[in-house]
């Protein structure tokens, strides 16, 4: 591959780090029962998290199949050696590695914090005389012949759209069916506002009905694939066909709504959070759980926000976690949410800096450069602990999270706010400095896993928890003082 090719910014450079999350000593630290609940919790976020390849591009899933079965048959020093003997080169060993690497952490191969695509550093003929050559292959040829040939021109395309995750002709997402646009997006979205159905949970398929008609299929994710009563809808009714004429419109549109979406996936993540049941270490855990299985096994958002309720209610636990379709940043969109899992035990003496900096969280908001209207009406002190990771099943594991998302628990009810401890010093720790003089790179290197532990401290507190959301709740009535409230620069209202 030339030298060029190499830079590209679609392909994961050779230097990327791979660290290790260290999270030996904290789950050496808890009794036998906890274990077990963070066993299931753990085996719960990793076989849901499979749902994310799902949702980042048509080829992802199969990619993962290929890999697994590639790298379970051999070890990775095992597949460098073949490779080298097929005539990779040293770079193109380190490549092929790369590659696969940034495919797991990122659960897909497009960039959970960027969503642009990446591809091999290595020739397609080179890695398909690997895969060909790979003892999975000789073991199952028909197989991976089957899998090689459904992904290896997505795999290494760049084809206009393919090159970002985007909506119609911007780019590629499997949150939707490849022929829905912005203007079908919209349409849906007011569709579900209309009939009081969050989306966070859904995808979007636009088909044709019996009669020809443009048919927009809203697909609920859950393990159940039957058109029963899905709790928390008046009387379980939200299953089934509707016609919709959007505002300022003079055509209907049928919907349908139907449950079932990764109803496999969903299946087992709920039989490992019954499981995890039997080891909870409070009423609340208990009830938390079982709503979350209610969610999963019936499509139910409202089962997953009552939950939330119950999660928050849970002050302070050994060992943390919370699951379901959380973050919505990769719905081009912006309303659909990925699946994450996590499941963390507290930092007990990290935490006590975090609570102090709660104790402070008022005192400081005083002092901060915009007016008071722009925050809650009231600051709810929220749970605040470091964590360290034991599993992570999402696309991304970020630094620091302010959750539940759902803005009417958030606004009025509370929230949670955890630092994950062991990725800041994972993440930062023997990291290349870049972009500063030699002269000073001691100091930068002595304080900067605590500074950034600072700086998530505040941004999760003081950014997502104090902010208030303005919103219209209904024509003409809004959650602010419209007559005084202004741009805090334009001075505008």
């Amino acid at each position: 591959m030339m030298a060029e090719e190499a830079q590209s910014p679609y392909i994961i450079q050779n230097s990327t780090d791979v660290v290790l999350l260290d999270c030996k000593e904290a789950f050496e630290g808890l009794s036998a029962k906890e274990r077990h609940y963070a066993h299931h919790l753990a085996q719960a976020s990793f076989k849901g998290g499979l749902i994310v390849l799902f949702q980042t591009s048509p080829e992802s899933p199969g990619l993962f199949v290929l890999l697994q079965k590639l790298f379970r048959a051999q070890t990775p020093k095992e597949i460098l050696e073949l490779a080298q003997s097929l005539g990779f080169s040293t770079e193109e060993q380190e490549a092929f590695l790369i590659y696969a690497a940034a495919f797991y952490s990122n659960m897909g191969n497009y960039k959970s914090f960027g969503d642009t695509k990446f591809v091999p550093g290595v020739d397609k003929a080179k890695v398909e005389a690997l895969i060909k050559a790979s003892s999975a292959y000789k073991k199952d040829e028909v197989g991976m012949q089957k899998l090689w040939d459904a992904v290896k021109e997505r795999m290494f395309s760049l084809d206009g759209k393919q090159k970002e995750l985007g909506l119609g002709e911007k780019g590629t997402s499997t949150y939707y069916s490849a022929n829905c646009d912005e203007r079908d997006a919209k349409i849906a979205q007011e569709f579900l506002i209309s009939q009081n159905i969050s989306p966070y949970n859904t995808r979007l398929f636009k088909t044709q009905d019996e009669a020809g008609q443009t048919l927009y299929e809203v697909r609920l994710a859950s393990a159940a694939t039957d058109v029963s009563a899905v709790p928390g809808y008046p009387d379980g009714k939200v299953l089934g066909d509707y016609s919709f004429t959007p505002e300022n419109s003079q055509q209907a549109y049928k919907f349908r709504v139907t449950r079932g979406d990764y109803s496999t996936l969903m299946a087992l993540l709920s039989q490992e959070l019954e499981q995890a049941e039997k080891y909870v270490s409070n009423d609340v855990e208990k009830q938390m759980l079982a709503e979350y299985v209610k969610s999963f096994s019936t499509g139910s958002l409202p089962a997953h926000k009552e939950g939330s309720r119950y999660w928050i209610k849970n002050k302070g636990p050994i060992v943390e976690t919370y699951i379901g379709f959380i973050e919505s940043y990769r719905d081009p969109y912006g309303v659909r949410g990925e699946f994450e899992g996590f499941v963390a035990v507290v930092n007990k003496a990290m935490s006590v800096k975090f609570a102090e900096l709660v104790r402070s969280a008022e005192h400081m908001l005083a002092h901060l450069p915009w007016p008071p209207e722009y925050e809650k009406d009231k600051f709810l002190q929220p749970d605040f602990t470091s964590l360290d990771v034991l599993a992570f099943g999402g696309s991304g594991i970020p630094a620091g999270i302010n959750i539940p998302n759902y803005d009417d628990i958030r606004q009025s009810e509370g929230f949670k706010n955890v630092s994950l401890g062991n990725v800041l010093t994972s993440g930062y720790k023997d990291t290349k400095i870049t972009f500063i003089r030699d002269e000073d790179k001691e100091l930068y290197s002595k304080y900067k896993i605590q500074s950034f532990e600072v700086q998530v401290g505040l941004h999760e507190l003081l950014g997502h928890g104090s902010g208030k959301l303005f919103i219209e709740e209904s024509p003409g009535k809004f959650n602010f003082d419209i007559d005084t409230v202004t741009h805090t620069e334009t001075k505008e209202k």
